[in-house]
């Protein structure tokens, strides 16, 4: 699982070798164009987490809006702009024997989905309405997004359509952080009635922690250092039809 820091493949690390040990134990369905389907546990675990909470009655309609209008537009870039330029799967963006890129990935796995999710488990037991609310819009972008690079993967896009996935959605999640920032630190003592104290200070460390945690990561990682990559290794090798 990529964590939300990128495409677990292009990124390396012990993520994407595990992606690919997935990929050869599970059964796939060819396209009409021979390529095959092949999606992770963890991509369909990330799937069924954004239908709970999407049936949940916790996330927006505009988050859900969100993520159609993301999916048409990757289909869209991916016919449009940006087509494989080459046959087969397309190269890795990083060295996946990078240890410490696939420590982050983990770290990043850590705050901003695990934890999440434990935090929004103990306050449906807890009773902490507005704190599960507040950090479900997180949670779903986040997991519909490990899904979204799973299915770039699977579907073998162009690596700049891959790109997309994590940019897009990671630009979206700062904004539902800044809710729940702004959620967490306006509490009253009414919405905590009956509700254990120290999850004020949990919600508040954990969005603190993810606002850091993703602003970083779209700011310092992705926009600087991952996309230069991705745009160089696609334009630098030649396209399909200059061969033909």
């Amino acid at each position: 699982m990529s964590g939300g820091v990128g495409p677990s493949k292009d990124i390396g690390g012990l993520h994407g070798e595990e992606h690919e040990q997935e990929q050869q134990q599970q059964p796939t369905a060819r396209k009409p164009d021979g390529r095959r389907w092949s999606l992770g546990l963890r991509h369909l675990n990330c799937l069924a987490l954004c239908i709970v909470l999407a049936a949940s009655g916790t996330v927006s309609p505009w988050d859900l809006a969100f993520v159609a209008f993301a999916a048409l537009y990757m289909l869209f870039i991916s016919r449009a702009s940006f087509p494989p330029r080459r046959p087969g799967p397309e190269p890795t963006v990083f060295d996946r024997n990078n240890r410490a890129l696939g420590l982050y990935v983990q770290f990043a796995a850590v705050v901003g989905l695990y934890l999440p999710i434990a935090y929004i488990l103990e306050g449906v037991y807890e009773g902490d309405k507005a704190g599960v609310n507040a950090a479900a819009p997180h949670l779903f972008l986040l997991a519909a997004q490990v899904f979204m690079e799973g299915v770039a993967f699977s579907g073998q896009f162009s690596t700049p359509v891959r790109a997309f996935v994590p940019v897009f959605y990671n630009s979206r999640r700062i904004a539902t952080i800044i809710e729940w920032l702004g959620n967490e630190f306006g509490e009253t003592g009414e919405e905590l009635y009956g509700v254990p104290r120290r999850r004020l200070y949990v919600g508040r460390g954990l969005a603190i922690a993810n606002m850091a945690l993703w602003s970083f990561n779209l700011l310092g990682f992705l926009v600087p250092v991952y996309l230069p990559r991705v745009f160089k290794g696609y334009y630098s090798y030649p396209s399909n039809k200059s061969k033909d």
